[in-house]
This record gives C-alpha cells, structure tokens and sequence, in this order.
C-alpha cells in the first residue's frame, strides 16, 4: 500500500488526527504522520506576514520518505509571489504538496467558528493537492474535489471525492 507522510506545520492536533481517517479512506493510502525535518520559519516571509508554499513545497521535498508522499499541513497563512494567499500547492505529478486551514477557518472572515467546516474544507484541500501529485489537473465537473477553488465558498460546493473520471485515473497511478 502506497504512504502519505503528513507534516504538520504550525497545526492544531485537533485537526490533525481526523484528518488522517478521511485522507486513508479518501485516497486508499496509508497515512504515517512526521515531525518536519526542517524549521519552517525559514519560509515565512515578514513582509507579507505569511509563509511561502513554494519554499515549504522545496523543504518538504527534502525529506526522507522512501517511495511515498509527503503533504504539510499548515495552520498558517500560505502564498506563492503572484498571489495574495493560496489554500495549499502541490508538486504536479510529483510526490510533496502543502495546505493549510488558516483560510479555511470561518474565524478569519469574522463569520462564529464551526470546527466541522473548517474539517471537512481541509479534507477537501488535502484530496484535492494529492490529486495534483497524481497527476490530475483541475477538472470541469461540478462537485469534483479537483474542481478549482479561487473563493472558500468554493469549496464548500465541492464533494471531498473525485468525479468517476478522476478517481479513474488516480486509481490507475496509485497501485
């Protein structure tokens, strides 16, 4: 069985274990958590306030996994130069991807907390930057997990699984 090595960066643990159960059933993976083997600090960006996903996507990719995955998961706001923040970034068709639920939390956006959204946002976010390593690019059907998502309200329309054809293809790359 194929391994996800998750990182956790920065992140509640009440985010953390959940989340584990849902990516095992969601990409048929097993799923091993890791302390980072770098200081993530080295991506944070003081002018911004926020920590660069392509640095922390370098660091990750440093890290000793074998033949298995590896995704970060933040609890920090993450951005890439050209845009102003980004909800996670991976290695398309690669093997290391990045998220983070500091974006996906109601609390940011002065909106009451609701820990169950912000959950099941981060389960989307995960799926949907393990695709990418997979080699999926964003795909047109409605509630497809890889369906891109610019706006969190976005991904509140999205299902947490792929569309037939997407789990299609995952399912050919990930045996």
């Amino acid at each position: 069985m194929a391994t996800l090595h998750l990182v956790p960066i920065h992140l509640s643990q009440a985010l953390l274990q959940p989340l584990c159960a849902r990516l095992e059933r969601s990409l048929r993976i097993e799923v091993l958590v890791r302390r980072p083997g770098f200081d993530p600090e080295d991506t944070f960006d003081a002018s911004r306030g926020q920590y660069n996903s392509r640095k922390l996507l370098a660091k990750l990719l440093d890290e000793p996994v074998g033949g298995g995955r590896v995704m970060g998961v933040a609890g920090v706001d993450l951005f890439v130069p050209v845009l102003t923040y980004v909800f996670g970034e991976a290695q398309l068709d690669g093997r290391a991807a990045v998220v983070s639920s500091y974006r996906l939390d109601n609390a940011i956006y002065g909106l009451p907390l609701d820990p169950k959204l912000l959950h099941e946002r981060l389960v989307k976010e995960a799926v949907h930057e393990m695709g990418h390593t997979y080699g999926l690019v964003h795909c047109h059907t409605h509630k497809c997990v890889m369906r891109s998502s610019t706006y969190v309200e976005e991904i509140d329309l999205k299902d947490e699984g792929f569309c037939p054809d997407c789990r299609q293809w995952v399912d050919g790359r990930s045996g």
